[in-house]
């Protein structure tokens, strides 16, 4: 019997940097602030890094893999060259 996936909850951009505000401010541990907020400590983490990664264009809100039309040629072909490698669900090259 297959269960379904748990969807995935997502958080506005004010929420992350509130979270990331209280992290950096508050002085208390990580895991605490992420009890109050309702999500994993290590998630605190990962969005205070993306922020300093990205700067002000974190959590800009799209998620997973750009859409086709915004991918750039060199990633296409390749998809498209994994593609062709293939037939009938074998893998040829």
């Amino acid at each position: 019997m297959r269960t379904k996936r748990k969807l995935y909850k997502s958080y506005t951009r004010e929420f992350k940097l509130e979270a990331i505000r209280r992290m950096d401010e508050s002085g208390r541990p990580a895991s605490e602030i992420a009890m109050e907020l309702g999500v994993r400590r290590n998630q605190l983490y990962k969005w205070k890094d993306q922020l300093a990664k990205n700067g002000e264009d974190a959590f800009s809100g799209q998620r997973g893999r750009p859409k086709k039309q915004d991918q750039s040629e060199l990633t296409l072909l390749k998809q498209d060259n994994e593609r062709l490698r293939w037939i009938n669900g074998v893998r040829v090259i």
